[in-house]
């Protein structure tokens, strides 16, 4: 029996408490009935939360499927920071790509999920757009560092475009081979990024 002035007890789904497992709600929706078919509200209320909550956690339904990006991104950066000069250029990249793109492995059925999204729906591909850009802006800015010149300059925005190029190629691939290792497909793609040095 309830007691006067206290709140019923909840019932149902206990709410998600963290960007993980809303994002995970959500891509369960996503496969079982597509991108464009599934609101805001019908995930708020598969993971057991208020829409207010939801935009807490993301700022649009288009931006969850990139889940923690700006968190990783700024780690990408810092990655890239740390290595030391003697590193070459391309070595230093390849590396910080591969950090960026490692993965728990009970996160890699998810992230699969995720990339088949962000590659293969509209709407989501023309989002991403501002998404790319934040990224390449990391690899330029790295890339002028090393070599001396500005982070708007050709050498540094072609390094970012190519590289970014290159990703996304190995993307590609890897949600056309199921059971293929990322990473080993991002080495395979990214041999060509060795290629970049220093001056």
């Amino acid at each position: 029996m309830e007691t006067a002035g206290q709140p019923p007890a909840r019932t149902g789904r206990k709410p998600v408490t963290s960007k993980a497992e809303l994002s995970h709600a959500a891509l369960a929706l996503f496969d079982r009935r597509g991108f464009d078919r599934v609101t805001v509200d019908e995930i708020a209320a598969a993971a057991g939360i208020g829409r207010r909550t939801f935009f807490r956690y993301f700022p649009s339904k288009n931006d969850l499927p990139w889940g923690d990006f700006e968190e990783l991104l700024a780690g990408m950066e810092t990655y890239l920071r740390s290595l030391p000069e003697s590193v070459p250029l391309g070595n230093a990249l390849c590396s910080a790509v591969i950090e960026f793109n490692r993965l728990p492995p009970e996160e890699v059925p998810y992230h699969r999920q995720r990339m088949e999204l962000l590659l293969r729906v509209p709407a989501l591909q023309a989002h991403s757009t501002l998404r790319y850009t934040a990224w390449r802006q990391v690899v330029a800015r790295f890339a002028a560092s090393r070599l001396g010149v500005p982070e708007g300059s050709l050498q540094p925005q072609a390094i970012a475009w190519a590289l970014l190029g290159l990703c996304l190629a190995a993307y590609e691939q890897w949600l056309d081979r199921p059971g293929a290792e990322l990473t080993d497909i991002l080495r395979e793609s990214l041999a060509l990024v060795k290629e970049f040095r220093n001056p």
